[in-house]
């Protein structure tokens, strides 16, 4: 493995964390053993002294565009789907503030009554004073993912690095639940995601990082434990730079 992936040099981070997971064995709603397992995770990753923003996607509850086969207007399902991913940053917040380690939830869409307003002033405010940060809300627009969103708030916040949770081990040459022959990158470009045509996140979210030079960790999400081994571990998940 080469040395692009330099644990030492991170110091702020995005995570991606689908609102699907927090679902677990449900499928819809909260899974307590799953809220319990990602905020020891963040706690044990917030001990290594690092500055920690959250991006949680609305999966668990709302869908967004995927809703639109159900008749709904494409911008009000997305509209939903961010008020959902408000609602998880809230759910899980509390979590956190409940184990004291201090969150404060900011939303692209003005909440003032129950969270704060997303600028990058506020935001490095807060995670210069130690908070944990969600980021909610989406881009506060629609036809934008949560993946989006998270590369955006990487490149307002000059993070060192995207971490996207999944349920697989990280990229792979094609879908490893189907495929048992599909091949495992360690590592990868950018510019080798597009040649080999990679589904690794929707292409504005994958430009924009490519564009803006934003590293990126794929890792599997639902081993306790592995964020943390993700941040400090090259052979933790898929580097992508």
């Amino acid at each position: 493995m080469s040395d692009f992936f330099k644990p030492e040099k991170i110091q702020r981070i995005i995570i991606k964390i689908s609102g699907e997971f927090l679902a677990g064995s449900k499928e819809i709603g909260y899974d307590n053993a799953i809220l319990e397992q990602i905020t020891d995770d963040l706690i044990a990753l917030k001990k290594l002294g690092l500055s920690i923003g959250i991006v949680l996607g609305g999966g668990n509850f709302f869908r967004g565009g995927k809703e639109e086969d159900k008749g709904f207007d494409r911008i009000t399902g997305d509209n939903v789907g961010m008020l959902v991913t408000v609602q998880n940053s809230l759910i899980l917040a509390d979590y956190l503030n409940r184990k004291n380690y201090h969150c404060e939830v900011f939303s692209a869409l003005e909440m003032d009554k129950i969270c704060s307003f997303y600028t990058p002033y506020n935001v490095e405010n807060a995670l210069s004073s130690g908070k944990i940060c969600f980021l909610a809300g989406g881009t506060g627009n629609p036809y934008f993912t949560t993946d989006t969103a998270a590369v955006l708030r990487a490149i307002e916040l000059n993070a060192n690095l995207v971490v996207k949770g999944t349920k697989v081990d990280g990229v792979y040459s094609s879908d490893p639940m189907i495929d048992k022959d599909a091949e495992y990158y360690s590592e990868i470009s950018y510019d080798e995601i597009i040649a080999k045509r990679l589904n690794v996140m929707d292409m504005t979210a994958f430009s924009l990082a490519r564009d803006y030079h934003i590293p990126m960790k794929i890792f599997n999400i639902t081993k306790p434990g592995n964020l943390k081994n993700a941040i400090l571990h090259k052979n933790v998940g898929t580097f992508i730079y």
